[in-house]
């Protein structure tokens, strides 16, 4: 009877997290139906994230962060170029180099983007949800925020 009460809260916690990670995959790709499909790849979307959370970065750079080789990378940012997603500029330190960053075009769809997910979010909220399911939800991702920290 002990072994089966200490394997209990294990039990529990590998159904949270199977529970926990269906229910974000669903969550993502609802928040992806607010916006109209993009034609870009998985890798050109990372670029474009990392440029957005780490700043401007030679091809170099981005190459190593993600773990491919520069020629890969130098033909991700070339179509990501080509769609004015991203521009170039030399590299002040280097001048042989390149650093890329975001346009302001792309900057402007992204939190075009990020509104519509984040108004259908909110009116889901409000709709969907009462004053006190509102409150357990917040302390939900009080400790979302805690896992997401280890």
């Amino acid at each position: 009877m002990a072994t089966e009460e200490l394997e209990r809260p294990k039990v529990r916690a590998s159904a949270l997290a199977i529970d926990l990670r269906a229910a974000m995959g669903k969550l993502v790709r609802r928040l992806r139906e607010e916006v109209p499909p993009g034609e870009l790849t998985w890798s050109q979307q990372k670029v474009l994230f990392r440029l957005e959370r780490e700043g401007p970065a030679t091809v170099t750079a981005l190459a190593q962060a993600e773990g491919v080789r520069p020629q890969s990378m130098g033909a991700t940012v070339a179509v990501l170029k080509d769609a004015g997603l991203i521009a170039g500029a030399p590299d002040p330190s280097d001048g042989r180099q390149t650093v890329l960053s975001l346009t302001d075009v792309y900057r402007a769809q992204l939190k075009a983007s990020r509104a519509a997910k984040e108004d259908w979010l909110n009116r889901a909220i409000q709709t969907k949800l009462t004053a006190a399911e509102q409150g357990e939800l917040a302390s939900m991702l009080r400790l979302l925020n805690r896992l997401l920290e280890s």
